[in-house]
């Protein structure tokens, strides 16, 4: 990034949509510089981990990348999630630092285990770079936590030659340039938000807008006003943003694609975008892999709805059946990985790193086939991973919550289509003997442990769950009862 700054040193690097703030790639440079030295100050060394929590801010990536240059690992943490939420990531990462945003002081105050800084009162540096130690390709940059099969999140580790790979393949596999220019709602702890966009348009010498709150008129006012040509958004937000009138009004003639990741999309979305000619598509990814694996065109996308296309120019990608032999065409299978761009490891997880990968191959768990013409189209996922509002949600976690309240005896959590969400969150549940139900009281319970999304939108209070022959829960027979509506 900072050969970047000297070829492009008066591009527009980022903007922040609240007041307009401009910062060129100089100006980047010497933010960068600024949190080099604050680090250096304060100690950090090579392989510590820095913890952000903050709503978007452009300063989010002045913090990254010197992260990078000293060899520090970024762990930026989501904001939804609860108190003890955060204080066992704290805890997992063994975090020498926490950078944090004025607007969450109140909620850190019982981090008194570890050392704090707001990030607005970083004080000023004197423009000098310091001297930064060697960095391997091989050397952590990232840890980006995201759900597991125990319910526990899991810090996915990306390396540099991970975040640059992704980068590079992005920028030559889908034509990014210095003239383009995103629109980034996305947020900044997830890989949507860091790796899918807005990395490569740096790297490349284009523009990352800052959006924080994701407002549909703004963002749309923004696409014109900033001559976006490339922005991703998840469903939730296109479900938004094409009711208003100013979707139906502009014909967003700087737009060069409108992109959708995150969470299966809608029909009713590529319709509204095909009925204004507007160019549209769905992406694949995962924050171990990239997350960018596959390309393909808007009127490809227009005729095959569902599709994500072809895979990129720098990575493999295979459907293999449970024996590992490979699939035929429209044969579903698991979808396997390939490339420079995959994660190293799970932060201190040795096992559940071993299990992931099959040589140099990384089993997705998500199923997908692939046509005559070799497009890929994801059908599902072989865990009960909950996708609501582009945000996971591991039921078993949820589950483990319910039951820890003491008046819950048995509870099961599964994802039901939503036309708002993509899925939404609902539990079934069993009450202990003369227990009576307050589902207000019971969300708030929920809401102490879990960020909002994680919070069940429905609770069915039943005699018993259906359980299989060998005496598991029966999902499936849950999933079935509320799409027949006789639960």
């Amino acid at each position: 990034m900072l050969q970047r700054t000297k070829l492009s040193p008066g591009n527009v690097a980022l903007i922040d949509i609240i007041n307009d703030e401009r910062w060129t790639y100089k100006k980047l440079e010497e933010e960068i510089n600024h949190w080099v030295q604050f680090f250096e100050q304060q100690g950090a060394r090579k392989g510590d981990r820095i913890v952000v929590l903050s709503h978007n801010r452009k300063e989010l990536f002045a913090i990254m990348f010197a992260c990078g240059i000293l060899g520090l690992i970024y762990v930026p943490l989501n904001w939804r999630l609860s108190v003890i939420e955060w204080e066992e990531l704290l805890k997992d990462a063994d975090a020498r630092l926490l950078i944090y945003e004025f607007a969450f002081e109140e909620r850190i105050k019982p981090f008194t285990f570890m050392e704090s800084h707001p990030l607005e009162t970083v004080p000023p540096a004197d423009g000098k770079l310091a001297n930064a130690p060697t960095i391997s390709k091989d050397d952590p940059w990232l840890m980006i936590y995201t759900g597991g099969t125990t319910g526990k999140p899991k810090g996915v580790i990306l390396t540099h030659e991970s975040v640059n790979t992704n980068a590079i393949n992005t920028i030559v596999s889908w034509g990014l340039s210095e003239k383009d220019v995103t629109i980034n709602y996305m947020p900044f702890f997830h890989t949507g938000g860091i790796n899918a966009l807005s990395i490569p348009i740096l790297m490349a010498g284009g523009t990352v807008v800052v959006g924080r709150t994701f407002d549909e008129e703004e963002a749309l006012r923004a696409t014109d006003k900033y001559k976006a040509t490339i922005s991703l958004f998840v469903p939730t937000m296109y479900q938004r943003i094409i009711e208003t009138d100013y979707f139906k009004q502009s014909d967003f003639p700087s737009m060069n694609v409108f992109l959708s990741g995150g969470a299966p999309c809608p029909p009713k979305i590529y319709r509204a975008f095909q009925e204004k000619g507007l160019a549209f598509k769905e992406g694949y990814g995962l924050t171990e892999a990239g997350p960018n694996n596959f390309f393909i065109r808007p009127e490809v996308a227009a005729k095959k709805i569902g599709s994500v296309g072809k895979n990129m120019l720098f990575n493999e990608v295979k459907v293999v059946r449970e024996d590992g032999s490979p699939c035929g065409v429209n044969e579903v299978g698991e979808l396997y990985l390939k490339g420079k761009h995959l994660f190293s490891h799970y932060w201190n997880k040795e096992k559940e790193t071993k299990e992931a990968f099959c040589g140099e191959w990384f089993k997705t768990g998500d199923l997908a086939k692939y046509d005559e013409d070799g497009d890929y189209y994801i059908v599902g996922r072989k865990k009960d991973m909950i996708i609501t509002g582009g945000e996971n949600v591991y039921p078993q976690e949820v589950e483990n919550c319910l039951l820890g309240n003491g008046w819950i005896n048995e509870a099961a959590v599964i994802g039901v289509p939503d036309e708002k969400w993509g899925e939404k969150v609902v539990a079934f549940i069993t009450l202990e003997d003369d227990v009576p139900f307050d589902e207000d009281t019971l969300k708030r319970y929920c809401r102490k442990y879990l960020g909002d999304y994680k919070v069940p939108k429905q609770f069915f209070v039943i005699d018993s769950l259906p359980k299989t022959d060998v005496g598991k829960i029966d999902k499936n027979s849950l999933l079935e009862r509320f799409l027949k509506g006789v639960v």
